[in-house]
């Protein structure tokens, strides 16, 4: 297993700040990746994705291998090209979308077999195939295993099952993926809200020799405060060397309180599927455009934000242009969110560098309290 050099050059409690260094560039960690579900980050470029600060993207395996399909993106020169994206990329399993067709899957031992979402035909995904997909289709510089993303609620004993499962095609996708000298493999902790589970999932994943950790079985209605509680009791139980990656978080206050706790690397939808609804993140919170009194408001977004669409359009503008229903709403709502994201990682990572994260932490902490009780994006 190729483990990419991780080198963490500052500290301020468990937070920390470093580099993931990746053949196609270097991760500046904590790092927030956009997520580009169907080789896309919706209503942007890639060139702006890259100008808002993102180092990595994030691609999608169950929506690329059913539309146009992994070996079509193969043959077309694999995910970076087809997209235009040539820095590092991060490709999930398939597993939290399969998991996600309730109606319209059924689990095994070995696999999934699914039918799509688009036309329902039948699919079939196994530790072997989800790897095959990510690194030798897509080509992704970081795979994911596949895992069963634990339902919660759920029972202690469903908690279990679940966790050996994951264990199981843990050690499956290591075996298929083998060795590679550009790519790496992450494996995935779950175990619920159970702490026993959690370090017993943790212990065995790190045993097996991942090139990355991430926490599986967040984002997925348990709130804030239980996030953190489940991060609390795992990272204790996970090797200092390796980054770690909480998968599907989230919002901004979760984003420092799980930094705060040892966090490197982060996906989430939120930022802009919130452009596309209207919403913009800032340092103040979130604000909606929708609402009447932005209507003759003519100052920027938020121009703190070293961004174009931060800085060059009024409230009064994008408030006419979300009530229009104009595309460019959504697109310049979109790209201001992805930019206060990459800017809040990089203000992040330049405190915990100079030994004032914990203070910026109780300033965004007071700021943004009421969005920890709000739906996570």
């Amino acid at each position: 297993m190729t483990t990419f050099p991780f080198k963490i050059s500052a500290r301020e409690g468990a937070a920390r700040t470093g580099t993931l260094q990746t053949p196609r560039g270097d991760i500046r960690t904590p790092a927030f990746m956009p997520v580009g579900t169907a080789g896309t980050v919706k209503a942007l470029y890639m060139d702006q994705v890259e100008q808002a600060g993102a180092d990595i993207i994030l691609g999608n395996t169950y929506h690329l291998m059913l539309r146009p399909g992994a070996e079509r993106v193969k043959r077309l020169g694999g995910l970076h090209a087809f997209s235009g994206w040539s820095g590092p990329m991060l490709t999930d399993s398939g597993g939290f979308q399969v998991w996600s067709l309730s109606q319209l899957r059924k689990m095994d031992a070995e696999g999934v077999t699914f039918r799509s979402h688009i036309d329902g035909s039948e699919h079939r995904l196994t530790p072997a195939r989800s790897i095959e997909i990510q690194a030798d289709l897509l080509g992704a510089d970081i795979s994911m295993q596949l895992d069963e993303c634990t339902d919660f609620p759920c029972s202690h004993e469903e908690a279990l099952r679940s966790l050996e499962l994951s264990l199981d095609w843990g050690g499956k996708s290591l075996e298929a993926f083998g060795h590679r000298e550009k790519q790496t493999l992450f494996g995935i902790v779950q175990g619920s809200n159970f702490e026993d589970l959690r370090e017993r999932s943790a212990k065995g994943v790190v045993s097996q020799g991942f090139g990355g950790i991430a926490l599986g079985g967040l984002a997925v209605g348990e709130g804030h405060e239980q996030m953190c509680a489940t991060i609390d009791m795992t990272v204790p139980h996970l090797p200092d060397a390796l980054p770690r990656y909480v998968m599907g978080v989230g919002k901004p206050i979760d984003l420092v309180e799980s930094v705060a706790r040892g966090i490197d690397m982060f996906d989430c939808v939120l930022p802009t599927r919130a452009g596309r609804h209207g919403q913009a993140w800032t340092w103040d919170g979130p604000i909606n455009l929708k609402n009447a009194r932005f209507n003759e408001d003519l100052s920027p977004l938020d121009a703190a934000v070293e961004c174009p669409a931060s800085r060059d359009y009024s409230k009064a503008y994008l408030h006419h242009l979300i009530k229009s229903g104009e595309y460019l709403g959504s697109m310049i709502l979109s790209w201001h969110n992805t930019a206060f994201f990459q800017a809040l990682m990089s203000e992040m990572r330049n405190a915990i560098a100079e030994g004032r994260f914990e203070s910026l932490r109780a300033e965004l902490s007071q700021r943004w309290e009421a969005t920890k009780s709000s739906p996570k994006g």
